[in-house]
């Protein structure tokens, strides 16, 4: 109960804390202005923030690896966009006091806890290497797809995906060396400063117009008899994950209807219904995204349609194994095959 109270007094107190954390963080360091300005001052207030949303539903989930990570995260973005670690730090430490300021003290110690574990990451946390590693399968395919992708060769992608189909190469295994892991060195490029935001869509807007292209391989496999539906919460940017995991489940034999994201709870259900679904897979990638993705599932769970067997998956989840369980779900897939054995298990037909 305590922990939900945080949340919900940081949530509602968010801009005005924001604010006074901002203008001490100033006042400390009136070279900040000098290098920055009020353009500088607006981007710091927006940072902070974030670091509360991402504090607040650390503290409510009582995770506080998931702030752990986002600090990681936010620190290299920083720091390739000429923000030292330090400002982040002191920044962190500013925001400590002024939750220890606004909140009772009876919360101070769950709220010292999750800051420590956002500084401690702080200090030991480095660059990510790259996704494409030498040794992995289909190296250079991948090195060649990526490349294309940046250089805006749209064609030159997909012709190079269809002959490696043709040429034998399991669509399975475009997915699992080519796909995922250039989508994580795009997300990675962009961490780093070398790609802009522009780059990041077209690059995914590609793949996933390539994968639509590779369908017709999809799904001639033979049908098990099995439903799932997919869907993003409301507000998710991030939705190519989930549309590959639902690829997955139709490579496996599944019938698969994916709904994107920013779908109405009483479209999922309607479609959960009308499609007589096994499965809903959730997916979301920011932690931010958390409570939705529980509104949800109650939603769904109070519904007509809450039979239905949930499976949640993303980046949260990975950082946090634990997490599923947290927020009522029936099950969790850390990776697409994952996924396919627990949804195979939940519907009984794993052992």
């Amino acid at each position: 109960m305590l922990h939900a109270q945080i949340k919900a007094t940081i949530r509602e107190r968010k801009q005005e804390l924001a604010q006074d954390i901002t203008a001490q963080h100033y006042k400390d360091h009136p070279q900040l202005h000098q290098q920055h300005g009020e353009e500088g001052r607006a981007k710091c207030r927006q940072d902070v923030g974030h670091h509360l949303t991402y504090l607040s539903e650390a503290i409510g989930l009582e995770q506080p690896e998931l702030f752990a990570h986002y600090i990681a995260w936010v620190k290299i973005v920083l720091e390739k966009r000429g923000m030292p670690s330090q400002i982040l730090a002191d920044n962190l430490h500013y925001l400590h006091d002024a939750l220890l300021a606004a909140l009772p003290a009876e919360m101070h110690d769950i709220i010292t806890a999750h800051l420590e574990a956002g500084l401690d990451t702080l200090a030991k946390s480095g660059e990510e290497h790259s996704y494409l590693s030498p040794e992995a399968p289909h190296h250079t395919l991948a090195r060649d797809y990526l490349h294309a992708l940046l250089n805006g060769e749209r064609h030159a992608a997909s012709l190079m995906i269809q002959k490696s189909v043709t040429s034998g190469i399991p669509v399975k295994e475009i997915y699992l060396h080519v796909f995922q892991p250039v989508q994580y060195e795009i997300g990675r490029l962009w961490q780093i400063n070398e790609i802009s935001v522009a780059e990041e869509h077209y690059a995914t807007a590609v793949t996933q117009l390539i994968m639509s292209q590779l369908y017709p391989e999809i799904f001639a496999t033979e049908r098990n008899g099995h439903t799932l539906v997919a869907t993003c919460v409301g507000g998710e940017l991030h939705e190519i994950g989930v549309r590959m995991v639902a690829d997955f489940f139709e490579m496996a034999g599944w019938d698969t209807f994916y709904l994107g994201a920013n779908t109405p709870s009483d479209s999922i259900i309607y479609t959960l219904q009308e499609r007589n679904a096994e499965i809903l897979a959730i997916s979301v990638t920011l932690a931010s995204h958390i409570d939705q993705m529980t509104q949800l599932i109650q939603t769904i769970r109070r519904s007509d349609a809450g039979e239905v067997k949930i499976l949640v998956g993303g980046y949260p989840f990975n950082q946090a194994p634990q997490l599923w369980k947290k927020i009522g779900a029936d099950g969790y897939g850390a990776s697409a095959d994952e996924a396919i054995a627990v949804s195979e298990r939940l519907v009984g037909n794993g052992h």
